[in-house]
């Protein structure tokens, strides 16, 4: 499988041969590269470099790697060995660092894993640096220091606990009250670092009532690890077998979250943001009162994620504002307008009252605080939040498929309706809308449509399917 390079990290299958796979090759050649990319952006002699991974098979030798080519160059290296890519982001701000590289391929099945990037401020590289990383993959390397200038090595996997405090000491997370509700909750940490992190999440505000299924840390998924509800029917059946109040899903690394009602229900991952963006936007004084003038009651969400998170954003007096998809698009745009929360309708939280990245765990504490704080059950909660249908579909990327040029002549094709081209294209009704792109993290194009009813969206993917089809016949 070619590797893929985007602002979503180096990502591709597991061994093979080199150039087309992710390799010891690949893996020593773009950690080498971010380790110079960070020496020269900082001017630094000794560079400071956090590692993480998630649970896969491959992790412990693709860390291996990084770690040994890093020290090498003379850079400094603490390594959380396994970790939620949001411990590791919040890690580079504790332990005061240059930048991280986390290894986990997020949401891809077995057999794939990846390098994402971070920079001193624990968030993903932008675009341009990014391109200067790729640019310096691509350099003969020849910077190895001698044996008196070697980088250390310490192995530190306890941040996880700073991580859980700060998520608890935060003014919109009620601890108390969320220990009184007494909840039952049910974890699928899908044998990957999830069921570790969660669990201690859930600990650290008083939950006492736990199940957890799928609780190895040997990273070789129960099932495919998309929280998706084709996907969760373990789990789904468990709810409601135990009487829990809710089940809690995680994506492998830790950066999307998904919910199950009490009645063993889907929550929508879709509606994990729309959710606690209700509870934040509705308490926006609280925040305000720990941070006055920082942020603005704003929201921010890429093309791709449903239309609720305006209608709530409205209903509660907020600015809504989309990015292209990609956390770095999004925390840019949460940025600009000093938005208060945000994320990605992949069930990924932004709350940059913690840190400006994708966190499920602090998704958890907030979305338990408004549970508990409304005495009301996780069905009703859903009840009142706009309803609509998204369809998601894609189609493999082949070398029939000219993408920029089936773009231009769809936009001929709807060239009377509200259209966006930042990012592929989107197209805009008044009930409903389309977004056709090239996906960031896997060799398709991702075809989303959303509208009042489920039909009225299938009918749109497959009318934009047929008119894509037809064109490269």
């Amino acid at each position: 499988m070619p590797i893929i390079k985007s602002i979503s990290g180096i990502r591709g299958t597991v061994g093979g041969e080199p150039g087309n796979n992710l390799t010891p090759v690949e893996i020593i050649k773009f950690s080498q590269a971010f380790g110079s990319f960070i020496r020269q952006e900082k001017d630094l002699t000794k560079p400071l470099i956090i590692l993480g991974r998630d649970s896969r098979v491959s992790g412990k030798m693709i860390s291996d790697l990084i770690s040994g080519s890093l020290v090498s160059q003379g850079i400094d290296v603490i390594d959380l060995d396994q970790a939620a890519t949001p411990t590791v982001a919040m890690a580079v701000i504790s332990e005061k660092a240059d930048g991280a590289i986390v290894i986990t391929a997020s949401h891809n099945p077995q057999g794939w894993n990846a390098l994402k990037f971070l920079d001193s401020q624990g968030e993903f590289l932008s675009a341009e640096a990014g391109e200067k990383i790729l640019s310096l993959a691509e350099k003969e390397f020849n910077l190895y220091v001698l044996e008196g200038e070697l980088g250390s090595y310490f192995l530190n996997n306890n941040l996880e606990d700073s991580h859980v405090n700060q998520i608890a000491g935060l003014a919109l997370v009620d601890k108390e009250t969320i220990s009184k509700r007494d909840f039952k909750i049910v974890i699928d940490g899908i044998n990957s670092i999830g069921a570790k992190a969660i669990p201690h999440t859930l600990e650290i505000l008083g939950v006492k009532k736990q199940i957890i299924i799928n609780d190895s840390l040997d990273g070789r998924f129960s099932h495919n690890p998309e929280p998706l509800a084709e996907n969760l029917s373990e789990i789904m059946s468990l709810v409601k077998r135990e009487k829990a109040d809710m089940g809690i899903v995680v994506d492998p690394d830790v950066d999307r979250l998904a919910f199950i009602d009490e009645k063993g229900d889907v929550f929508g991952e879709e509606y994990t943001l729309v959710a606690i963006a209700d509870y934040v936007l509705a308490n926006f004084s609280v925040l305000d009162k720990s941070y006055p003038g920082k942020y603005q009651k704003a929201t921010v969400s890429n093309l791709s994620s449903s239309r609720a998170l305006r209608d709530i954003s409205l209903k509660n007096g907020a600015i809504y504002e989309a990015a292209a998809v990609g956390e770095v698009n999004v925390v840019k745009k949460m940025k600009d307008i000093k938005a208060v929360i945000g994320g990605e309708g992949n069930g990924g939280i932004i709350y940059p009252a913690l840190h400006y990245g994708r966190d499920a765990m602090v998704g958890v504490a907030l979305f338990l605080s408004a549970l508990a704080l409304s005495g009301k059950k996780v069905s009703e909660l859903r009840a009142e939040l706009p309803t609509y249908f998204m369809v998601k579909d894609k189609l493999a990327l082949s070398p029939e498929l000219k993408i920029d040029l089936i773009i231009e002549r769809l936009k001929t094709d709807y060239a009377n309706e509200n259209i966006t081209d930042i990012d592929g294209l989107k197209i805009d009704w008044e009930d409903s809308w389309l977004h056709l792109r090239v996906s960031n993290t896997e060799p398709i194009i991702r075809i989303y449509a959303e509208a009042k009813t489920e039909i009225e969206a299938k009918a749109k993917v497959e009318e934009i399917k047929a008119k894509i089809l037809a064109d490269i016949k």
